[in-house]
């Protein structure tokens, strides 16, 4: 039986779907991606508790330069200490609970925007004006609520979860399938947010199968790679990964002729990880680029997008031109993604929608399938 069951849960209706095995296996059911009630078990299992990708750590680069971000609910944000330390923490004020900091920048100290309640950069309270009369008051008292930040491969790692294990234990595997791209030495060159109006697995999903690159993107990159030369093996418990092989002419994503770190067929392998719960890296030998989604309500995600190039592109004499080759490649795929998963998401709110059986070279989505239903069905 495939026909949407109202009696089921959406996340009774997840369970069932993956218990099929992945050779008779379909899509996720339609109420997975538009039932508010799956979104509160999403927020509360998987983004409330698993680690969430904020951009690279270059970013962030001078004492005082911080970012900011939503998590679960929670206002947070990530800043680069006088003593050079990443550290992330509530954007929240102690005084009358306003937000701090808006957006991205660099600030040589927090300041509410409502009383001025002044913060040091790790948080604890420096200076707050017409409070000498409250006998009770001592800003000495006073810090901002620390949350759990490590950085891992040149990525800024976040959890409101005390008890998650540590990234580099989380994901050594993903260490040891691309290590010798030395993806931490990678200098992003552009960082933008954006929101889109579909379900955040949709747009995971379209990246994490490449299925639809010679339809979605024939205007762009769907020339440049070949169905049968996909890969899709079985995904890890914290990521999965497929890889195809660009063709050789397309130079910025083969390895340039000063990296020696990269041997073979490699030099012109592009790995795509998906990295749960929505850390997306396009990692190739020349550039990477990555998405790190976060819902908004059923039908829109937030979209944290950036990326750049290798350490030899970088100091090619032609780095900015390359800078903007990319950046330009870039822009026309979303534009083409957007599209896609877009009208994905209007056709999953029919009615008449069914999902229908997944192609082997949609194993990413199967696997991204049982890892929802492990959060938000837990045994």
């Amino acid at each position: 039986m495939t026909r949407h069951d109202t009696t089921l849960s959406p996340m009774a209706e997840l369970a069932r779907n993956v218990a099929q095995p992945f050779e008779s296996a379909r899509a996720m059911p339609k109420s997975v991606y538009t039932d508010p009630a799956f979104l509160e078990a999403e927020l509360s299992q998987i983004f409330a508790k698993d680690w969430f990708c904020v951009g690279r750590a270059d970013m962030l680069t001078e004492p005082g330069d911080y970012t900011t971000l939503s998590l679960a609910g929670q206002p947070i944000m990530v800043i680069r200490d006088r003593e050079g330390a990443l550290r992330a923490q509530s954007n929240v004020c102690l005084h009358r609970m306003s937000t701090l900091l808006e957006g991205s920048g660099n600030t040589r100290a927090i300041v509410c925007p409502y009383h001025a309640w002044t913060y040091n950069l790790d948080g604890n309270l420096r200076g707050a004006p017409a409070m000498t009369k409250n006998d009770e008051f001592c800003k000495d008292n006073y810090r901002l609520p620390q949350v759990r930040c490590e950085e891992w491969l040149g990525w800024i790692m976040v959890t409101l979860n005390p008890d998650a294990p540590a990234v580099a234990d989380q994901l050594s595997k993903v260490e040891d399938l691309v290590g010798d791209f030395g993806m931490e030495n990678y200098s992003q060159t552009f960082f933008e947010t954006h929101t889109w109006d579909t379900n955040w697995k949709v747009l995971a999903e379209n990246f994490m199968e490449s299925y639809h690159l010679p339809v979605c993107h024939a205007g762009t990159i769907g020339g440049l790679s070949k169905l049968d030369e996909m890969v899709c093996p079985p995904g890890e418990e914290a990521f999965n990964y497929h890889w195809i092989l660009k063709e050789e002419h397309f130079k910025l994503a083969n390895a340039h002729p000063t990296n020696t770190r990269i041997e073979g067929e490699r030099r012109r392998t592009t790995f795509l990880l998906a990295i749960y719960p929505s850390l997306l890296i396009t990692l190739t030998p020349g550039y990477f680029w990555y998405l790190s989604l976060h819902p908004n309500g059923v039908g829109k995600v937030d979209i944290r997008f950036g990326g750049g190039m290798a350490p030899e592109f970088v100091n090619d004499p032609d780095a900015q031109s390359h800078f903007e080759a990319v950046k330009a490649l870039l822009d026309d795929v979303n534009v083409e993604d957007r599209g896609c998963t877009e009208k994905v998401y209007a056709g999953l709110c029919s009615t008449m929608a069914e999902p229908g059986h997944l192609s082997h070279l949609e194993r990413p989505n199967y696997e991204f399938a049982h890892y929802l239903n492990n959060r938000v069905n837990p045994s």
